[in-house]
Parts: C-alpha cells; structure tokens; sequence
C-alpha cells in the first residue's frame, strides 16, 4: 500500500514557538525552478513580535552567568552534532555538493563550541583598570547592547547564521535574524536545535522572508539596539545606514567568508558590546591597602 509522505512545515520561530506568518503569505523556495518548499513570507507585525520577545528575553538572558551561557551554547552544538545527518540532507536539497554540506554542518558545530569557550574569558580580555590621577578606581567592563537585528548571509544556509547568533548571544544578548532567502529551510531547522537545547524562549528569534521587503522594519525599529548586515545590494545598505541614523543604532557590515576560521573570534563579541566605564572614589591611603 503507497504511503503518502508527510512533509516538513516551515514556520517562523519567534519566542520559543514556530507560528504561521500572521499575514499568511508564503514565497516559493525553487532549486534549478523546481519548488523545493514554501516559506513563510515575514511581515512587520512578525517582526515586531520578534522584536518584543527579544526584549522581554534580554533582562533573564544578560544576567544568566557567563559559565551558564557556555554550556547552553555547547549544548547547541550538542544536539546538532546529534542531527548532523538530516542537516547534511536538507543541504544537499538545496544544492550542496555532500562533501560540501558535511563540511557546512561541521564547521557550524565547530563554531559553536568556539564560542562557548570565550563566554568567560572575553571579559577578561577586554576589561581594564585604568589609571587616574585622582583618588579614584577606574574599571572599565563590557556589558550586551540589548536587542540585536540581523540579516543573514544570503550564499550560506547554516555556517553564516550560526556565525552570527553564537557570538551574539555569547555576549548576553538577544537576537532577531531574517535568514537567507533561498536557502531558509536550514534556518528553521536549526530553530528546533535552538528549541530544544535550553536557550530561554525569545534569546534567538527567526524569520524567513525577503530583506527587500524587511530591512527598513530591521533598521527603523526603536526598541532595536544594533543591526548586522551581511549583504552587498548597495541600495539596501544606503537605506540601512540613512535609517538607522535616525535612531542611533549600531550597524555592522559581516559580509565575512564564514568557512574561513580566521572569521571567528572575540572580537565580534566585542562589536556587539557596550563598555561601562565605573568611576570607585578611595581615600589617599587606599591605593596602599590600608582601606577602600
């Protein structure tokens, strides 16, 4: 008897959950014109929700300890080392070679545990104490920006995504990501890693979706605190920069060669950091050790 295959539904993943776009549209993901799958077409509302779920995540998320946060990030790294086999499947159904879809998925897995491991020792490499002329201690600390919108690598479906929300939650923050047009069904697929790995609901929100339609909601979102862009259509990247002056907001351009390791590091946690600077006044014998 011919059993009917019961195919994957690709939804968004916004605070912990996979809901239909609320516009209830879809756009056709095609590889050499044949329908591969249809994705959710994400719309303002969507991303407004995303962004509220991100906000309501950060205040739990950035003052998790950093230990804490390196054993979530491994545990991503777990679970898709676990999948690896069914990532290497949905990227070669949309175009990889196998040898270069495994090496997607490792690199990927690679890059996680990567972060993990700075969760505690970036502070140590970025924190100072300065030296003052008056009675005082200076120190110097880095604290997460808040919420942080991206959108993602358009030529990778997983290595980039992941290169850009591990270093970003590394640092505490949370995060809004559109992933790649034509290659989004990696992307939800790893949102069910991120759903089941103990990432509190709302620190990763995704989206699928055209960033032509999208991108003036990422950078004119007030409630959004930094931007990352890894595109190169010079028309989006100018209506980026003029918005998101309108409210300050820090963009960063990630158009970055992810399977490269020299494109991974602390100092893209760093980017998406603020440093507070706390000024301690002492007394004159203080710097002694007699008193503080």
């Amino acid at each position: 008897m011919h059993r009917i295959d019961i195919l994957k539904t690709y939804k968004l993943f916004v605070g912990g959950k996979f809901p239909r776009t609320e516009s209830g549209r879809y756009y056709p993901l095609k590889l050499k014109n044949n329908r591969i799958v249809n994705m959710c077409l994400s719309s303002r509302k969507d991303f407004k929700n995303a962004v509220s779920s991100a906000r309501l995540a950060f205040g739990n998320w950035s003052l998790r300890t950093a230990f804490n946060r390196s054993q979530i990030l491994y545990r991503i790294a777990e679970i898709l080392e676990g999948r690896k086999e069914q990532f290497i499947s949905e990227l070669k159904q949309l175009g990889y070679s196998g040898a270069k879809a495994k090496q997607e998925v490792d690199q990927s897995i690679d890059r996680l545990v990567y972060y993990a491991g700075w969760c505690d020792k970036y502070q140590c490499l970025f924190s100072s104490v300065n030296p003052v002329s008056s009675s005082h201690l200076n120190i110097s600390i880095s604290e997460p920006m808040g919420v942080v919108a991206a959108l993602a690598d358009e030529r990778t479906a997983l290595l980039g995504l992941v290169s850009i929300v591990a270093p970003c939650i590394a640092g505490g923050n949370t995060c809004i990501v559109l992933s790649s047009q034509n290659k989004a069904t990696c992307a939800i697929t790893f949102a069910e890693v991120i759903a089941t790995s103990d990432v509190p609901a709302g620190v990763v929100n995704i989206l699928t979706g055209t960033r032509k339609e999208l991108h003036t909601h990422f950078s004119s979102h007030m409630d959004v605190n930094a931007l990352i862009v890894c595109n190169h259509e010079k028309e989006i990247n100018q209506a980026i920069r003029e918005q998101s002056s309108l409210n300050l907001k820090r963009v960063f351009y990630w158009l970055k060669d992810w399977s490269d390791t020299k494109e991974q590091g602390p100092y893209y946690i760093l980017d998406l950091q603020e440093v507070k600077t706390s000024w301690h006044p002492i007394d004159q014998v203080g710097l002694s050790g007699v008193s503080y």
